[in-house]
C-alpha cells in the first residue's frame, strides 16, 4: 500500500489496521481508515486550523473529527472519486474539501425544517 511511513499501522506500532482516527505528530495529521478503500486519508493542522479559525491541538482536531466524521467521509469519498484515486492509494483533505462537505449538510438539514 503506498502510505507515510507508519501510517497504516495503529498507534501503537503493531501493524494492525487501525479502525479508528487518531493523531501522527510526524506529520502533523490526523489520519483515518478508508476500509472501502484499502487506504488512509490524512488531514493536516493547517487544514484544521482553516476549519476552526484557531490554532488546533491534536485533541481539538481529534475532536473536530469525531463531531463531523459524516462530512469528512463523505469528502474523501467525493475526492476519490473526482481525481480517479487508484484502489489502495492513500489521499489527504483539505479544508475546501471538508468545508464543501460540511456546506452541503448544513443545506440539506436547513431544507429539510
Amino acid at each position: 500500500m503506498n502510505s507515510p511511513s507508519g501510517a497504516d499501522q495503529s498507534p501503537t506500532g503493531s501493524g494492525a489496521s487501525n479502525s479508528a482516527a487518531h493523531w501522527r505528530a510526524d506529520i502533523a495529521s490526523l489520519v483515518f481508515p478508508i476500509p472501502e478503500h484499502g487506504a488512509i486519508c490524512a488531514v493536516h493542522r493547517g487544514a484544521f486550523r482553516t476549519l476552526l479559525g484557531a490554532d488546533p491541538t491534536p485533541d481539538g482536531c481529534l475532536g473536530y473529527f469525531a463531531r463531523f466524521e459524516d462530512a469528512f467521509r463523505a469528502a474523501a469519498g467525493a475526492k476519490i472519486l473526482r481525481k480517479r484515486i487508484p484502489l489502495g492509494t492513500n489521499l489527504h483533505l483539505t479544508s475546501r474539501d471538508i468545508a464543501r462537505k460540511l456546506l452541503e449538510a448544513d443545506q440539506i438539514e436547513r431544507g429539510e425544517r
